[in-house]
């Protein structure tokens, strides 16, 4: 009988310590999931600020293109009239697509009209 109390607590012993591996390794597993899942939640959204700063950039540069053919003045004022409706058609979808606000959209078409 003794021999078989200590293999009772041998077999114990052993699916103890193997219930505390497999808690272990469960729990090093989750930690590694979840290190994861942050790193492309970071990654995500590094790429998502770069996409609005590139969105930015094209605003800006429309902006400044308008701001710079709007300061030269036009040579022959039959030809700058379908340029000038041009010019506040994209000024009125700037303003539609937030570029602009509603005071900068009235003093761009101010230098136009001028």
């Amino acid at each position: 009988m003794a021999g078989r109390r200590g293999g009772r607590g041998l077999l114990g012993r052993t699916a103890v310590i193997s219930s505390t591996a497999t808690a272990a390794s469960n729990a090093t597993s989750n930690a590694m999931q979840q290190k994861a899942m942050r790193s492309q939640h970071e990654q995500a959204a590094a790429m998502q600020a770069q996409a609005e700063m590139e969105q930015m950039k094209a605003q800006l540069a429309a902006v400044q293109s308008m701001q710079i053919q709007a300061a030269v003045p036009a040579a022959a004022a039959p030809a700058a009239q379908p340029d000038l409706l041009a010019q506040l058609t994209q000024l009125s979808q700037l303003k539609d697509a937030g570029a602009l606000s509603e005071e900068e959209f009235q003093l761009a078409k101010a230098k136009l009209l001028n």
